[in-house]
């Protein structure tokens, strides 16, 4: 039985008491959040930016928890922030991308945090570095907290994109797969960027078995103070969540069982048809940097691999295969190739 994702809603940032509360209002009638967030404190790029109302928000957030019922939670960056939350009666926090990359900064959070009965959500840091992320969880797993959940909310990308945020899916599989007991949901609206992609991020996500979703909702987003872009309405968050399939995760049918086993057999005899292959092509490669070596050629031979990369693509994209993913694969045995031959 397909059992509904975790929910987590609310605006980017508190701005006023009125927006919190109308909010809150409107997506525990329309959706029933497991918890309402909204951002006390705003890490911005630029000084002049709008940095959060600060401690007053905190009031407001703890009036959302005790009238309608619903926890609350917010971003932590330092020590002090995990004291004001913990004396305002907050139950859960999470760490943004920019403090996971501080290691520093997590550990502060995390002493601070020990000896309260917090859920903790860890988000990925900006750069696609998984130890980063696995360390901001290992840390908190030290001081005794169980009660962790990974979000993936994408990373920096540095070209310009549809998208805010590069989702990069094989890395929250990677933690999924260093962490199987570890939950993982996904912040479609940092990736997004933009209302118009929330719900294709969402439904990816869903897809990969992600456990739940952070999503930002503003009851006037074009209003809003922060991130007017990516904020849906309580109405659109209502839609949104009726339009996602939810997937699976077992399935308890004998001939189902039978037909995925046989499929995933011959997964397996191409897997290993090709590692056999690779390694014939490496060990063609090391007589090749054997004959440059013997008469002092250089390693890189640039123009023989321009030709690689474009027969290689073409030839992929002919037999219907993406350009992408052959020169993503290519260039990995490339680069594979020079460091043998060095």
């Amino acid at each position: 039985m397909a059992i509904r994702p975790m929910l987590i809603c609310g605006p980017c940032s508190a701005e006023s008491e009125e927006q919190v509360l109308e909010t809150a209002r409107e997506l525990k009638k329309l959706v029933a959040p497991d918890y309402f967030r909204a951002g006390i404190w705003k890490p911005r790029t630029r000084p002049d930016s709008f940095e959060g109302v600060g401690e007053t928000g905190l009031a407001w957030m703890k009036r959302v928890q005790d009238e309608l019922s619903i926890p609350v939670i917010t971003e932590v960056a330092n020590a002090s922030h995990v004291e004001k939350i913990a004396k305002y009666g907050f139950k859960a926090f999470w760490i943004g991308a920019r403090t996971v990359a501080n290691p520093f900064s997590v550990q502060e959070i995390a002493n601070a945090a020990k000896g309260f009965d917090f859920k903790i959500f860890v988000k990925n840091p900006t750069n696609p570095d998984i130890d980063l992320w696995c360390g901001a969880i290992e840390r908190f797993q030290k001081l005794g907290f169980e009660d962790i959940v990974a979000v993936s909310r994408g990373f920096y990308p540095f070209a310009e994109t549809k998208l805010r945020n590069l989702p990069c899916w094989e890395i929250p599989i990677e933690l999924a797969r260093r962490m199987p007991e570890l939950k993982i949901i996904c912040d479609p609206s940092h990736i997004a960027g933009d209302t118009r992609y929330i719900a294709e991020i969402a439904q990816q996500a869903l897809n990969l078995s992600m456990a739940g979703l952070m999503i930002e909702s503003h009851c006037c987003p074009q209003n809003a103070l922060s991130d007017k872009n990516q904020q849906l309405t309580p109405t659109e968050v209502k839609n949104l969540i009726g339009s996602l399939k939810i997937k699976k995760s077992a399935i308890d049918d004998h001939n189902f069982e039978m037909e995925l086993e046989t499929l995933r057999s011959k997964i397996d005899v191409l897997d290993y048809q090709l590692i056999d292959i690779l390694k014939q092509r490496f060990a063609i490669t090391n007589e090749i940097g054997e004959i440059k070596k013997s008469h002092n050629v250089a390693v890189l031979q640039i123009d023989r691999w321009k030709k690689v990369l474009e027969s290689r693509s073409k030839y992929a994209e002919n037999i219907g295969l993406s350009r992408e993913l052959i020169a993503a694969l290519f260039s990995e045995i490339h680069k594979e190739s020079i460091k043998e031959q060095q």
